[in-house]
């Protein structure tokens, strides 16, 4: 079949790649001059299944709520006159439930493990090389009460298989020695010895690469204007550069997936969540951590790279506007120097403010869409690097018609 791919970030490249080893014609297209431009450009870094917990939780809506008067939450609220964004807000708020946030974390849980075998299994087809680090992620926490909350907590993903340690302060050092300069700020922290990182730009662009090779028709500078349908099916795809036929498309458009699936007569509950990260080098402190990990009292990640330090925080239910300046940055790079010295960001800072896009469950969406050829991968939120490969798998399975190698469960279309 001739299977055609809106979007070229993370999820609509690793999408492609599944398609071709099975056998099939694909057709990338990307509004952008090159992939991974957008969403995937510079996220957190972290292939993290130990972090696999749902962001709709008990403590949620006191988070958005305090942020409508202070600016240091980890999620943030901006109120627009938008009933979309109030709609998803509505039904984040309820999710935010004990009971669904158990629920939610099992199913994240499990996708993210088979997602990141999957990774493996890809970079071991193809040696795509992205700064990938192996060896453990570290989430640490501040206060003693807040770390034996968080050690009760794993549990729900220990239940999944997942392997989750329990560090002293002490053990949290040894493990790496680059955050002695933290020493002061640690209770205690979980390890997740499988957990990885790396960058999911390089590894999109050099993913995209291999896919030219396997024959994929990758089209960039090319924008989506619609689809055609005949007879219940898509039978076109009309760009800027115009219509290509195709026998079944792929919905990979990630915070724009909804307006896209509007025309068509369904809808998607998918909103954007912006992130704020900002690149370092890790020459410029006196001992750089040596693997990534999350500050858990503030949400903010960190992920060596090569010679570069990628730090994220802040999540912030604001619309579709990525613009920010250099004080939108203060709060998080305040805490960093707490951890890793006044000497970070010394010999520059890159700034960058991208889009997650948001379920309210937190769970993308990877099912067939109510059309018939039409098929749905969006929605990944803030683990899109973790659980594209193996919503890749499960796409191209669905596509095929074959069993599915994990199961969509809590991911399915629901109209």
């Amino acid at each position: 079949m001739h299977i055609v791919v809106l979007g070229a970030g993370m999820v609509g490249i690793t999408t492609a790649y599944q398609l071709l080893r099975d056998g099939h014609a694909v057709t990338v297209l990307e509004r952008a001059d090159a992939p991974a431009e957008f969403t995937s450009y510079a996220n957190a870094g972290l292939v993290a299944p130990g972090h696999a917990y749902a962001w709709g939780s008990p403590a949620a809506p006191g988070m958005m709520w305090r942020s409508l008067i202070r600016g240091d939450q980890a999620i943030r609220f901006s109120p627009r006159l938008s009933p979309r964004q109030w709609k998803w807000a509505l039904a984040f708020l309820r999710e935010c439930t004990a009971e669904r946030a158990a629920a939610n974390t099992g199913v994240k849980a499990r996708l993210c493990r088979f997602s990141q075998r999957m990774l493996e299994e890809v970079v071991a087809e193809t040696g795509v090389t992205y700064d990938g680090r192996g060896g453990g992620l570290l989430y640490f926490y501040r206060s003693a009460e807040r770390f034996s909350a968080a050690s009760q907590r794993a549990d729900l993903l220990r239940d999944q298989g997942l392997e989750v340690r329990e560090l002293s302060r002490d053990e949290v050092i040894a493990t790496d020695p680059g955050l002695e300069t933290a020493r002061g700020a640690i209770a205690g922290g979980l390890f997740a010895p499988t957990d990885a990182s790396g960058d999911a730009r390089l590894f999109t662009r050099a993913l995209a690469g291999v896919c030219t090779g396997m024959g994929a028709d990758i089209r960039y500078g090319t924008t989506v204007t619609g689809l055609t349908k005949a007879g219940g099916s898509i039978r076109a795809v009309e760009t800027s550069a115009g219509s290509i036929a195709a026998d079944a498309v792929v919905l990979c458009l990630g915070v724009y997936s909804p307006h896209l699936a509007e025309t068509l007569g369904f809808t998607l509950p998918v909103y954007p969540v912006k992130g704020y990260s900002v690149t370092v080098s890790a020459r410029d402190l006196d001992q750089a951590p040596t693997i990534g990990g999350v500050d858990e009292e503030n949400l903010l990640a960190y992920c060596p790279m090569g010679e570069r330090l990628r730090l994220t925080a802040t999540a912030e239910i604001a619309g579709y506007s990525t613009a920010h300046k250099p004080a939108d940055f203060n709060v998080m790079l305040t805490r960093a120097r707490e951890l890793f010295g006044d000497k970070l960001g010394a010999s520059g800072i890159e700034y960058w403010a991208g889009l997650r896009p948001m379920t309210p469950t937190g769970l993308p969406i990877v099912d067939r869409s109510p059309i018939d050829n039409l098929f749905l991968n969006t929605g990944h939120g803030h683990m899109g690097w973790t659980m594209s490969n193996g919503c890749a798998r499960m796409t191209a399975d669905l596509i095929g018609q074959k069993a599915l190698t994990h199961s969509n469960e809590g991911m399915r279309y629901d109209g």
